[in-house]
């Protein structure tokens, strides 16, 4: 029995010293330590927003950067693209028109050809030109 009393007795001591504590916790503070308090809170909450903002500028210039590059890329492919087309067109010109000097004979057929030559050259120089000023 004595050992039932002397642990109840823990027990009441406990949750006495448990209230003790809580009622502590509601306690006010002085003016003085709440004013320190609010003051240190609107300090680092404004440091917080300022490396927020400084993230986000950071990540918005990343991220026009990328789509730049992303641009420049697709710039150089659609130029390069051009290119090879145009290419391909004034070389299926040229076998055209060489298809068609061949109705021809003598003088006539070597002009004929001579300007098919001359075409094809002009064609491809024009592409390459298109190509240089797009890069």
């Amino acid at each position: 029995m004595r050992i039932m009393n002397g642990t109840k007795r823990m027990l009441v001591v406990a949750a006495l010293a448990g209230a003790a504590a809580l009622a502590a916790c509601n306690k006010a503070e002085s003016p003085e330590k709440t004013a320190s308090d609010v003051a240190q809170a609107q300090q680092e909450a404004a440091k917080d927003t300022a490396e927020a903002r400084h993230d986000e500028s950071h990540n918005v210039a990343e991220a026009q950067q990328d789509v730049l590059r992303a641009e420049e890329s697709a710039e150089r492919q659609d130029a390069e693209s051009a290119y090879k087309v145009a290419v391909a067109k004034a070389e299926g010109d040229y076998k055209v028109a060489i298809e068609k000097c061949e109705a021809l004979s003598g003088k006539q057929q070597k002009a004929c050809k001579d300007e098919a030559d001359a075409a094809q050259r002009t064609a491809k120089a024009e592409a390459e030109a298109h190509k240089a000023v797009a890069r």
